[in-house]
């Protein structure tokens, strides 16, 4: 598996026409996002499995993953590249028995370095913690520190991924703290030009990370 860098795009929820949210993505990557994460917490299943297929296709075409939040089934369904997991999700182990030994599995942590421990310990390939700042995805969302990164630097041998309220303006402070990508759902594509705001991200990778 290459080394996860760069900007994880989380794609917001949806209702528009179809296809529509398949160009939004198409925006983000040609910003430079080098991870999808496809995230629909609709009961509208049709609906979700053709956006799946769509984002996937898109993605394979790009030679970047889509990672599906949540649902084991739609990422095994459509032969998605990997899943992200919360902490009422099912067991990462499970994911990994489904999904096979080259999915990417991503873990939740939060706010808690030990859950990151833990992630490393049953096999996930990146520990996701945040929120960092206010989040509008999840207002209620625990509260992690630039200091938390420097620690799961030191502790992981996954890469530590940071998510939450993160805008190209504070997302430097991250990088250089440790975070090897910034997940990123509003600022990307809540912005007028989604693939102007993509390279806005891209371009806080030249900065070295675990360099605080």
């Amino acid at each position: 598996m290459s080394r996860l860098t760069g900007l994880y795009a989380i794609t917001p929820e949806h209702s528009g026409a179809p296809g529509a949210l398949a160009e939004q993505v198409a925006q983000a990557i040609a910003g430079g996002a080098r991870m999808v994460q496809y995230r629909d917490k609709s009961s509208d299943t049709g609906k979700r499995l053709d956006e799946a297929r769509r984002l996937l296709s898109l993605c394979r075409a790009a030679s970047i993953p889509l990672i599906i939040n949540d649902d084991l089934d739609l990422a095994e369904r459509i032969g998605a590249d990997g899943i992200h997991l919360g902490r009422h999700d099912p067991d990462p182990r499970e994911a990994r028995n489904r999904l096979g030994s080259d999915a990417i599995v991503g873990l939740s942590c939060y706010d808690q370095l030990q859950r990151g421990i833990h992630a490393q310990e049953v096999g996930a390939d990146y520990a996701a913690f945040g929120s960092f700042y206010p989040s509008a995805t999840k207002p209620r969302a625990a509260q992690a520190t630039p200091r938390l990164l420097i620690e799961a630097c030191k502790r992981l041998a996954i890469p530590p991924i940071a998510i939450g309220g993160i805008t190209p303006e504070n997302g430097l402070s991250l990088v250089r703290a440790g975070a090897r990508m910034l997940a990123v759902v509003e600022a990307v594509f809540g912005q007028p030009d989604i693939r102007a705001a993509a390279a806005a991200f891209s371009a806080l990778f030249q900065h070295g990370d675990c360099d605080p």
